[in-house]
């Protein structure tokens, strides 16, 4: 079950007035124009359409807030690195980047997403020396590794690790899939840690439990409340002097009885 699966829409941003007042930590996700940011928002979350996936280079033009819980947000950036956006947008996008990114408080860390065939292109170098100045963390999932064989996951994590080490002190970086779902549980793991969230895990009942119930239920030894959740079959089939035989139930709706 994805931790952050209640996360909703909350607001679009234009102007850093109308940031939102509660906000107590907030995570913003940046990466170039189709690298699979929105994608990546939308597999943390579980959802199919949380954050929009455009085709279009530069379609996110403003901060777009998600909440998480009360006072917990992710924060989609815009997509850098296009040629296709109109120079008053590009201006208006850096008149509220920067000053968002290198002043707010609530703002406890950047998750950056990089197309894992084409990593650390200029624009992402330029993005994590910038943003490494304010000392807070950066992590980096490395998308779409699911185009990459194994070798070349493998290769590709290594040559980032050893630049990132270059860049920045408090970087860390895995591979991630949202076609897959590969690396969600370790993304989640650190997002969790700078948002304080309780990582809840599913514990599966004991084997030997589930056996000593079945055995039970052979037996006819079941509590009444036990018997909740399951199915109970009545059959008057002795009236044809059936005694005794095995109930075999299809996946339709049809029963059949064999002797």
């Amino acid at each position: 079950m994805p931790l952050f699966q209640k996360a909703v829409f909350l607001t679009t941003v234009a102007n850093l007035r109308d940031l939102p007042q509660d906000s107590l930590r907030e995570i913003a996700f940046a990466g170039r124009s189709n690298a699979g940011k929105s994608s990546a928002i939308n597999t943390l979350a579980g959802r199919v359409r949380l954050a929009f996936v455009s085709k279009t280079p530069g379609r996110t033009q403003h901060l777009n807030y998600f909440t998480l819980e009360e006072g917990k947000y992710f924060v989609d950036l815009p997509g850098y690195g296009f040629a296709k956006a109109p120079e008053e947008i590009r201006s208006q996008w850096d008149g509220l980047l920067a000053p968002y990114l290198s002043g707010r408080e609530p703002l406890v860390g950047l998750v950056m997403i990089m197309d894992s065939r084409h990593p650390l292109t200029d624009l992402d170098v330029q993005m994590i020396d910038w943003f490494a100045r304010t000392g807070k963390p950066i992590h980096v999932l490395l998308s779409k590794a699911d185009k990459l064989t194994r070798q070349e996951q493998a290769l590709v994590l290594r040559e980032v690790q050893a630049e990132l080490a270059k860049l920045c002190d408090n970087c860390t970086v895995q591979l991630f899939s949202s076609l897959k779902r590969t690396g969600v549980t370790e993304a989640e793991a650190v997002l969790a840690g700078w948002l304080d969230m309780e990582i809840l895990e599913e514990v599966a009942p004991p084997v030997g439990l589930r056996t000593e119930k079945v055995a039970r239920a052979k037996n006819r030894k079941l509590k009444p409340e036990e018997y909740q959740g399951g199915a109970t079959a009545v059959s008057n089939l002795g009236m044809f002097g059936v005694e005794g035989g095995t109930p075999m139930v299809s996946r339709s709706t049809r029963c059949f009885w064999t002797n």
